[in-house]
């Protein structure tokens, strides 16, 4: 098996925690991995990438080359568009439809929606909405990881399993809000995956 997966968003979106939540379940499926170093943290609402290689085999770096990328999982759309040279032929971009509007020359909602819209194989989501509607606007970023996770080769329970290990310092209630957001990101994607069948 083998995951190359490019991180995108804005500083405070959560890229971490969707980092921290794959390496995790990889961890404990003996699984390598490999992550290259987050950008972009310093400076909240900058942008912010990461390269995450999980795989069966030995990995030898731990860049993404362009063009190789199996996912691009992004929690900012404008973000998602950025890292599109990176993904392969077959690969999947998931990326929430909610915008952070972070500098003045933000494009126009409706071009950045077309621009997405042209990927043969895309799946977007209002990731903000499903996460308010369960009631933790927080955990938009792990709804965005439901999402993602048809594309990603590692079993769904042993994602569910790493967001109660990253998250049990911050009580049940936490760990029970962020696995039904997981939960809620996969169900929609899978709805809109059937659609495109």
């Amino acid at each position: 098996m083998k995951s190359d997966i490019i991180l995108a968003g804005v500083g405070g979106q959560g890229i971490l925690s969707i980092a921290a939540t794959i390496g995790m379940a990889a961890v404990d499926n003996d699984l390598h991995l490999k992550q290259a170093e987050v950008h972009g943290m310093s400076q909240r609402g900058g942008d912010v990438q990461s390269h995450l290689r999980v795989s069966s085999k030995t990995i030898a770096s731990d860049l993404i080359p362009r063009g190789k990328a199996d996912l691009i999982l992004s929690v900012e759309p404008m973000e998602s568009l950025r890292y599109l040279p990176y993904l392969s032929s077959q690969g999947w971009l998931v990326t929430n439809t909610t915008p952070f509007v972070n500098i003045d020359n933000y494009p126009e909602m409706d071009e950045v929606l077309a621009k997405i819209k042209e990927q043969p194989r895309h799946i977007a989501i209002d990731a903000d909405k499903i996460a308010a509607e369960i009631g933790s606007k927080r955990s938009s970023n792990i709804v965005m990881l439901g999402a993602a996770s048809l594309f990603i080769d590692i079993a769904f329970e042993a994602l569910e399993k790493g967001i109660n290990t990253i998250f049990e310092r911050k009580g049940q209630k936490v760990v029970d809000l962020n696995v039904e957001a997981l939960r809620a990101g996969r169900k929609a994607a899978e709805a809109i995956k059937a659609q495109l069948n």
